[in-house]
């Protein structure tokens, strides 16, 4: 119980600050193009990266600042960070078979994606359509 709740505090930080990032992309009429979700993405991973390198560190990082920050706060500012760091952990893992498995698992994780969307699309104008 006390994981989940250390989680949800730092997804309700993690959104917030995806919330006025957002904003601040949108105060300064950057909206043509994405750059807000590519400024989190980038910069989710940046730090998804420091916090994977605490926790890998000797003095290391207690389970309840891990999930607090990694879980909580990154992913609620991002879950490409956590995206990101499935893909290191495959290309880490081994030569050949983890590039293998971290391109399959890239590829297929951002072409399902946007098939699901469509399809989500596609349901969603059906049900209300």
């Amino acid at each position: 119980m006390r994981f989940l709740l250390l989680a949800s505090l730092g997804g309700a930080v993690g959104a917030g600050a995806r919330h006025l990032v957002n904003e601040a992309f949108i105060a300064r009429g950057l909206t043509g193009f994405p750059w807000a979700t590519l400024s989190i993405n980038v910069l989710g991973s940046l730090l998804m990266g420091i916090v994977t390198a605490l926790v890998l560190s000797k003095s290391g990082l207690s389970p309840e600042m891990r999930i607090f920050l990694a879980t909580g706060i990154l992913g609620g500012f991002t879950t490409f960070s956590a995206f990101s760091l499935d893909a290191w952990r495959l290309i880490t893992e081994g030569a050949t078979s983890g590039t293998v498995a971290a391109a399959t698992y890239v590829l297929a994780s951002v072409a399902l994606s946007i098939i699901a969307m469509f399809a989500g699309i596609a349901i969603g104008r059906g049900v209300v359509g």
